[in-house]
């Protein structure tokens, strides 16, 4: 049997970084692509702390514009949140959360690999 691969623990500093390469970075990471022992069907053994997430920088244009939606299965059931709204009521850590948890594959591996994912604001 092979041995357990040691965690790897990465700490990505958010400050002024645009959202999208910052989870595209984090997502990359959780994915274990910059491993050389990679496999698709395990969760790579790495821990991902992003650091200052309120710092992120987000176009003005883009909180106004971007919408989250969520459907709850029943008739008239579409809710519409623009991106403002989530900061305000979750914070920063939300936003970046769901841009992360979008890029990951949708599968069984997508919450494992979240739970490795820490966001300090």
């Amino acid at each position: 049997m092979k041995a357990q691969a040691p965690i790897q623990e990465h700490t990505i500093d958010a400050q002024g970084k645009r959202l999208g390469r910052v989870a595209t970075e984090v997502a990359h990471l959780l994915m274990g692509k910059n491993r050389t022992d990679a496999v698709r069907h395990q969760a790579a053994p790495v821990q991902v702390t992003v650091e200052n997430a309120s710092k992120l920088f987000i176009d003005e244009r883009k909180r106004a514009q971007k919408t989250y939606q969520r459907y709850s299965g029943y008739p008239g059931g579409l809710r519409r949140e623009p991106m403002s709204q989530v900061i305000a009521k979750k914070g920063y850590r939300e936003i970046l959360r769901k841009a992360v948890y979008g890029m990951l594959p949708n599968n069984r591996l997508r919450a494992v690999r979240m739970k490795n994912l820490t966001i300090l604001e």
